[in-house]
């Protein structure tokens, strides 16, 4: 009878995650993370075009295909629209996605009046590794975006998604 070899003689490799602080998220998290932050490093090149959700069109930004596409292969990570996502971006693009899950009016109105306009389901419809949510300090809908962000980051928890809070001072 043939005897099993278990490899008793080599340690079984236990490597801590690269982040500090986020060692014991789950593996889906970390794995999310990691398509956003150099491993190396711990840093990351984040590409956000996501102005045009409340700048309206954006000197730059007209043609994302033209001026924003042949960036991609020196971004680790981009932060865009659902719209953008679902119609400029290649499919191929295998870096982190952050979702902007936040909007609402343009320059022209209160910019701190925002809902969440993306859901959970849709972010993981659209392989996200993360989504963010803009949160206005001293706006006149400064409780409104908190609130924004605390439901983002329930939904968030229940898929393992991480919530980037990008902070505004103000509204308008």
């Amino acid at each position: 009878m043939e005897s099993k070899h278990y490899y008793l003689d080599i340690p079984a490799k236990n490597e801590p995650f690269f982040l500090k602080g986020c060692g014991s998220l789950d593996w889906g998290l970390q794995n999310r993370l990691a398509r956003i932050f150099r491993p190396h490093s711990g840093r990351t090149v984040m590409l956000a075009i996501d102005h045009g959700y409340f700048q309206g069109p954006t000197t730059g930004l007209e043609r994302v295909d033209v001026n924003i596409v042949p960036l991609l292969p020196f971004a680790d990570a981009l932060m865009l629209t659902r719209g953008i996502l679902r119609s400029t971006i290649p499919s191929t693009f295998s870096h982190g996605v952050v979702l902007r899950a936040s909007g609402g009016p343009s320059i022209l109105k209160e910019l701190s009046n925002e809902q969440l306009a993306v859901d959970m389901e849709d972010a993981l419809r659209l392989n996200a590794a993360a989504v963010a949510v803009q949160v206005y300090i001293g706006g006149d809908f400064e409780t409104q975006t908190v609130h924004n962000l605390t439901r983002l980051v329930d939904a968030a928890n229940r898929y393992g998604v991480p919530v980037l809070g990008v902070t505004a001072v103000g509204g308008s």
